[in-house]
């Protein structure tokens, strides 16, 4: 058999936009719109000339846009809601199924349905391969009790979510996204057609201040809705070689996995899929480690630790760091180029061979952008404040992360862990 489902794998580009401060605008998800059209050439085009790969984005949730919407649909939005964005089936009754299942669940958690909103698409500008495999594309809008966290939400998101997944087995049923950090567009239209296919993405009220971008290029799959990048909190450019047994670790120990936190955390197994790409696998993980209470530096340092064994510069704590880590997870190990936020955090980092290109731009305007190449939106060279390349976590230097504060401001920092490193030019 030339195919198996179990070896799917993939080669990509991929970006972050954000503003360093946290002011959420229109501007940041056009920049990252024109910088995944200029990546068009990382994705391939299907037959008809017109289906794409996969290409999509990760964004900050958009506040206003969505106050917005619901006031347009007469809804009332606590002060904690939360969006999901769902692939059901074009048939009607299947699809009423679904969303009753849905319903359900997330009333289990004492969440409650705002109401549910059909996405405004151009179907139009698809082609003939990508039409045939057209979900029905729906939001859920959920409010939560008052006094909830907002991880308290997330985490009940979390197992709701795993538990709709486990009772409908309908192939067109996905959820994209299910957050009250995030939200997730993403489809099989051309990077270039997005805005065109999403019309979300064109209105000028759709601001962001953070937003993760992909162009999937499949190496031995047929592009599916579901594959296509980013996923609930990262996007991923390369392979992860060390899949199988990833995956079947993740199997082996998923009776460990405990914490206060989510006491009911064991109905959600199995934490990572077996049968999706190894992109989803990884983000099945990174996704449990969060919602477990681990930070989101913590968590990708367990997951993509760098070549720290032999490194004599590097500091003894951090070195007992890492011994530790390799404890209690083997490295996701692969040519791997990582862009990832919960929509508090925004990073990006590589393997630790650095097999994969990306390179960042900090402008006068308080915008970052770090991609797989470098020109993905326009800029004069007099409103470069900083740039440079992203490279293997052997190297010694640093790369800026960028935090979210309950303040609604970001605060760039170093990471002197050397989480994500960079060379400066």
């Amino acid at each position: 058999m030339l195919y198996q489902k179990t070896a799917e794998k993939e080669n990509c580009g991929f970006g972050l936009i954000a503003h360093i401060e946290g002011k959420a605008s229109h501007k940041i998800v056009r920049n990252a719109i024109h910088g995944l059209a200029r990546m068009q050439h990382r994705g391939a085009i299907l037959s008809d000339g017109k289906t794409g790969d996969g290409c999509g984005l990760l964004l900050q949730k958009p506040t206003r846009f969505f106050q917005l919407i619901a006031e347009e649909n007469g809804w009332h939005l606590a002060n904690n809601y939360a969006v999901g964005m769902l692939f059901l089936s074009q048939d009607n009754a299947i699809a009423a199924q679904c969303r009753q299942i849905v319903e359900e669940e997330l009333q289990r958690e004492t969440l409650s349905i705002v109401g549910w909103r059909k996405v405004p698409t151009n179907t139009d500008i698809l082609g003939s391969i990508a039409l045939s495999s057209l979900p029905s594309i729906e939001q859920i809008f959920v409010n939560a009790p008052a006094g909830w966290r907002i991880n308290d939400i997330e985490r009940r998101l979390f197992i709701a979510r795993r538990r709709i997944e486990k009772r409908i087995t309908d192939n067109d049923f996905y959820i994209c996204s299910l957050s009250n950090l995030v939200t997730v567009y993403k489809g099989l239209c051309m990077a270039i057609d997005l805005p065109r296919f999403f019309t979300d993405l064109a209105d000028l009220r759709m601001e962001s201040s953070i937003c993760l971008f992909h162009q999937r290029f499949s190496t031995n799959t047929t592009p599916k809705w579901p594959l296509a990048q980013p996923f609930r909190y990262l996007a991923h450019n390369g392979e992860i070689n060390t899949i199988t047994g990833n995956r079947q670790w993740a199997r082996a120990r998923a009776y460990k996995f405990h914490t206060p936190l989510i006491p009911d955390l064991q109905t959600a197994a199995p934490f990572v899929n077996e049968s999706g790409s190894d992109s989803s696998s990884l983000d099945n993980m990174l996704e449990l480690f969060l919602n477990g209470g681990m930070d989101i530096v913590r968590a990708m340092r367990l997951l993509v630790p760098p070549a720290w064994q032999n490194n004599p510069q590097m500091d003894d704590d951090l070195r007992a760091f890492f011994d530790f880590n390799s404890m209690h997870m083997e490295p996701w190990d692969g040519p791997a180029g990582i862009v990832l936020s919960d929509g508090r955090y925004a990073a990006c980092t590589l393997d630790r061979n650095g097999l994969r290109p990306a390179r960042y731009v900090i402008t006068t305007d308080n915008i970052i952008t770090c991609a797989s190449e470098i020109g993905i939106w326009d800029y004069q060279p007099d409103e470069v404040l900083e740039k440079g390349r992203v490279i293997s976590h052997r190297a010694g230097g640093f790369l800026p992360i960028f935090s979210q504060y309950m303040q609604n401001r970001f605060q760039l920092f170093l990471a002197i862990s050397e989480l994500f490193l960079v060379c400066r030019q």
